[in-house]
């Protein structure tokens, strides 16, 4: 792939505009010309060549389709993609650098130096993002990962319990369980990259003794949240939701984290807050909150200095002596990035979602993309948050390719789809690779147990599946190459 030099980004000077988004995200625009020019190539150019229509002009079915040689996989002429790094991430607002600028002036970087809630930094970013969840509380953390852990400490599961978490998620999901000194149960996940709900009750009737689901919005896509909290509360197990890429997702215009008792919510760089590392529990129950605090670092009678907790009632005075201090706290610097932030969410939403339907549409109307490759939709009680496409090769397209050009084997064929969109200057995130943290045949420290073959479905979906990345700084040309044809 090209070189490229860092783009200058316009930073958007207010919490309620983000120059309206557009402009703060744009590519520079001696790119523009040459970029539209230069659009022939990506997904769906690299599908074309290798799963070719046969004279119909639609593939439907491996034997009318013509399956390319590896040579002309990566032979094959085409423009580069023009584009962005793709682990590009949002700007902080300018005035989250201003204000970031005046408190390392002051020195007033530690929550607890502040006399009240009121004026804390990180006090008011915890009220401004319970605001926009609809929690009652909300506890600002050093990362999504402690989110997760204090979730599972502050709900009352103990050491040794089992923690159910579904298989495709981010290794840090499974880690949080660990550390809180639990065992791991995994669940399959279906197609469209959220839990089986079938196999959740199988697991729970393998595990009855289970005390917890750590339920993974695995990049945004939401499941079945209904039937999934039915099962919860059918076999009294706690429900928590790790809505680190979920927020801004709605499920029947709720957001997402309102089924489980408390959720963990991530600002680290990737994700739609960024204060390159970071971190939020939101729950909406007074022991969870206080406990969460306390574990935190809310030591003494620092919990009244919190603007998104209840008070201490008489029963939880003690926690402060009761419980350990973790000191895993919020500084006021990354609380002074991410509060601008917060105001941003909705036009930057707005954003995404219109690009990617553009994007998916695009790849529809490709026939080798739509013949090759499956872009799952979103259930229609989700209002999603689609900063990436996910899709998945189809099953047997790809053993086609596999069986004509590479000798049957499956993993040539995917490697060799994806190292010729990397000519192409995409590159993508492969979730089953041998050192991907998605991948929980990686995850040494959580192994899946015994079974000669466990987890199946997952193991067949990750394999065949990919993630890339849609700055919003691809604005000015790069994210609609993704989906042109030769």
């Amino acid at each position: 792939p090209r070189k490229h030099t860092p783009d200058t980004l316009a930073l958007p000077r207010s919490r309620t505009s983000f120059h309206s988004t557009r402009a703060a995200a744009r590519m520079p625009s001696q790119t523009s010309s040459r970029s539209r020019a230069a659009r022939g190539t990506a997904l769906a150019a690299v599908a074309a060549v290798l799963f070719a229509p046969g004279a119909d002009g639609v593939g439907v079915a491996p034997s009318r389709v013509t399956i390319a040689s590896p040579a002309k996989a990566h032979t094959a002429k085409a423009p580069m993609m023009p584009r962005t790094d793709e682990r590009t991430t949002c700007p902080v607002p300018q005035e989250g650098i201003d204000h970031a600028v005046e408190l390392m002036k002051l020195g007033r970087l530690f929550r607890y130096t502040y006399p009240d809630g009121e004026v804390s930094p990180v006090s008011t970013v915890e009220k401004v993002l319970a605001e926009y969840t609809g929690h009652k509380y909300c506890v600002a953390l050093n990362s999504g990962a402690s989110a997760l852990y204090l979730s599972i400490v502050a709900s009352g599961v103990k050491p040794g319990a089992k923690v159910l978490c579904n298989a495709f998620t981010f290794g840090a999901v499974p880690s949080a369980i660990v550390h809180a000194g639990c065992e791991v149960v995994y669940v399959e996940s279906r197609e469209d990259y959220t839990i089986d709900v079938d196999d959740l009750e199988r697991a729970i009737a393998d595990h009855p003794d289970s005390a917890a689901l750590m339920l993974s919005h695995m990049r945004g896509r939401v499941g079945d949240m209904d039937a999934i909290k039915a099962v919860c509360d059918k076999h009294g197990v706690i429900l928590l939701e790790d809505c680190a890429h979920s927020l801004g997702v709605l499920y029947r215009g709720k957001h997402t984290g309102h089924h489980g008792l408390a959720c963990g919510v991530s600002s680290q760089a990737f994700k739609m807050l960024n204060s390159g590392e970071g971190g939020f529990l939101l729950t909406d129950d007074d022991e969870v909150a206080l406990r969460t605090a306390v574990l935190a670092g809310a030591y003494e009678t620092n919990t009244a200095k919190h603007a998104a907790l209840p008070p201490l009632h008489d029963h939880l005075a003690d926690l402060p002596v009761e419980l350990p201090n973790l000191s895993l706290r919020m500084s006021a610097l990354a609380a002074a990035a991410v509060i601008p932030q917060v105001g941003t969410l909705e036009p930057r939403i707005a954003e995404y979602t219109n690009r990617y339907d553009d994007l998916k549409r695009r790849l529809r109307e490709t026939p080798a993309a739509r013949y090759a490759l499956s872009v799952p939709d979103d259930l229609p009680e989700v209002r999603a948050v689609h900063d990436e496409l996910l899709f998945t090769m189809k099953p047997e397209p790809l053993r086609a390719l596999a069986d004509r050009a590479y000798g049957g084997d499956m993993d040539a064929a995917v490697d060799a789809f994806q190292k010729a969109c990397a000519e192409r200057g995409l590159l993508m995130n492969l979730f089953g690779s041998k050192i991907n943290a998605r991948n929980f045949a990686n995850w040494r420290f959580a192994p899946v147990g015994s079974s000669k073959d466990p987890l199946p479905l997952t193991k067949s979906l990750i394999k065949r599946s990919f993630g890339i990345r849609l700055p919003l700084q691809w604005q000015g040309g790069g994210g609609a190459g993704l989906a042109h044809g030769p």
